[in-house]
């Protein structure tokens, strides 16, 4: 008896290693990649013009990982040292707290997550297990760990935030900004006051819906693909009034046209592309981009190929360049969803092949440096609480 239930011991130690310590980052390797035909080296012209950009990403999906994102790591598309060499500014960081199984871009259900069994291997705090407003909170939490030390972020909460990185980057490039958003409130769980926990962990964007339907909207990804709810409405309301951005990003095309029309703030989509140089269900139309463009906000083009259909430089510079001919240049920028589950050419620390294909398109220096992150910079100006 005493062998076999060192037998048994023996195989649950493996087992819990292998779940714990190896399934996890083995997981992402397989959905964070980067692959395909690598983008050449930007020319020295490219360069020089990228070091001077104040860069700005609305979207990567990074604190959904156990990795260190202070340290380069060996798999993935963004922690601190990559952000440093791709000259990031800031970058916008979401909050991941439910996926369905099956997940795709036609119809899923509410019904089955993924996130659960994540949350477990990763050895996340139980609470985050059955809660996914608690799932958000800890990732508000990796973030503050992560800020503060000498190769940390700052972390934007105000526009007083915003302006003090942008001060310290025109002295010295060292010091990065990261911003919390969410993708989906179904993590308010139904409740109002949740909104408020998420604002004072420092959340100041999120995106009303991700891949189903919710309390709130109709997700483009959803069985029902429906318009707002009350409690929707209500939120938008919340939101403007605290100092938050609203992301239209994954919502349904009812849920778009009704967002827009009742925006009084700047509205962005933080990550996808245009049906225009990309016709995928999740990307937006023209008179979609042209009612963003009315409220004052940003599309933020992503890299991968549902965005794109060519995941190249030049592939999401052309869906940027159908933007700046349809409605101008201050309404496109930078959304990567790196992180994200996608697939994509390069990581973050190669954002001047971006720069560069723009250059190759004949943008000017000024409006490149609006594409990069001006835009995206300026709207969170407007929206951001003063202090």
């Amino acid at each position: 008896m005493k062998r076999y239930l060192g037998w048994a011991a023996l195989l649950l130690g493996v087992a819990a290693l292998v779940f714990f310590a190896i399934l996890p980052p083995l997981f992402e390797n397989q959905v964070n990649r980067v692959t395909g035909p690598q983008p050449p080296v930007a020319s020295a012209r490219a360069k020089k013009l990228h070091s001077t950009l104040q860069i700005a990403d609305m979207h990567a999906d990074t604190l959904l990982w156990t990795r260190n994102i202070l340290k380069r790591g060996a798999r993935g598309q963004v922690d601190l040292p990559r952000l440093q060499e791709g000259n990031v500014a800031l970058q916008i960081l979401s909050s991941v707290t439910k996926t369905p199984k099956g997940q795709n871009y036609d119809a899923n259900g509410p019904d089955t997550d993924n996130i659960t069994l994540l949350a477990v291997a990763q050895g996340q705090p139980v609470r985050t297990w059955g809660s996914l407003i608690e799932r958000s909170l800890w990732h508000a939490e990796k973030l503050r760990r992560a800020e503060g030390n000498p190769a940390g972020f700052k972390i934007i909460r105000s526009r007083a935030d915003l302006a003090y990185l942008l001060r310290s980057r025109r002295v010295s490039n060292d010091l990065t900004g990261a911003m919390l958003s969410v993708e989906g409130l179904h993590n308010l769980e139904g409740k109002r006051a949740n909104l408020d926990r998420l604002y004072d962990a420092g959340f100041r964007m999120a995106g009303l819906v991700h891949f189903f339907d919710n309390e709130l909207a109709g997700s483009m990804h959803g069985l029902k693909k429906g318009g707002l709810t009350p409690f929707g409405i209500e939120i938008i309301r919340a939101m403007e009034a605290k100092g938050m951005v609203v992301d239209i990003a994954h919502s349904s095309h009812v849920t778009v046209a009704q967002v827009l029309s009742m925006a009084k703030r700047p509205v962005v989509s933080s990550h996808g592309g245009v049906q225009a140089t990309c016709k995928v269900n999740r990307n937006l139309t023209d008179e979609e981009i042209k009612g963003v463009a009315r409220t004052g906000g940003v599309i933020g083009i992503g890299y991968w190929d549902a965005a794109v259909c060519d995941n190249s430089p030049a592939g999401i510079v052309r869906a940027i360049t159908h933007i700046r001919n349809l409605v101008g240049i201050d309404h496109v920028g930078l959304g990567s969803d790196f992180d994200g589950a996608v697939e994509t050419r390069f990581d973050t620390s190669r954002l001047d092949t971006i720069t560069q294909a723009l250059i190759d398109t004949g943008f000017s220096d000024a409006d490149i440096a609006k594409v990069m992150g001006g835009n995206v910079l300026r709207v969170l100006g407007q929206v951001l609480p003063p202090r």
